[in-house]
C-alpha cells in the first residue's frame, strides 16, 4: 500500500482560494490512480475530483467542475487539489485516497489507500 498525508486545508473566505496536497510515500506513487474526497457533517464521503496514474485524464463532480483543478507530480509523488472561486457548501474533510483501478472509480470502496484527511472551512 501507499502512505497518504494531506496538507493545506483551512479557512477561506466564499471567493476565495485553498490549495491542498497529498504526499505519498511506499508503493510507487505513479501505478495510482488519485481521487480526492469529501465528508460534510450527516453527509456521506464523495468523490470530488479524480486523476490517472499517468495525469493525462481528469474527472470533476458536477458541483466542483471550473472550480477545482486537480493535478499531480509522479516525480514529487505529490497529488494537488486547487480549489477556486470556493463556496460554503465547499466546506468538508477532505481526503485523497489511491487506487489501482485505472478507469474513473466514484465509490471509495474502490481506493485502497486514505488520508487522514483535512478541514477546509468557507465562510460567507
Amino acid at each position: 500500500q501507499v502512505q497518504l498525508v494531506e496538507s493545506g486545508g483551512g479557512s477561506a473566505q466564499a471567493g476565495g482560494s485553498l490549495r491542498l496536497s497529498c504526499a505519498a510515500s511506499g508503493r510507487t506513487f505513479s501505478t495510482y490512480a488519485m481521487g480526492w474526497f469529501r465528508q460534510a457533517p450527516g453527509n456521506e464521503r464523495e468523490l470530488v475530483a479524480h486523476i490517472s496514474k499517468s495525469g493525462g485524464s481528469t474527472h470533476y463532480a458536477d458541483s466542483v467542475k471550473g472550480r477545482f483543478t486537480i493535478s499531480r507530480d509522479n516525480a514529487k509523488n505529490t497529488v494537488y487539489l486547487q480549489m477556486n472561486s470556493l463556496k460554503p457548501e465547499d466546506t468538508a474533510v477532505y481526503y485523497c485516497a489511491a487506487s489501482l483501478i485505472g478507469a474513473v472509480a466514484l465509490s471509495d470502496v474502490f481506493y485502497d489507500s486514505w488520508g487522514q484527511g483535512t478541514q477546509v472551512t468557507v465562510s460567507s
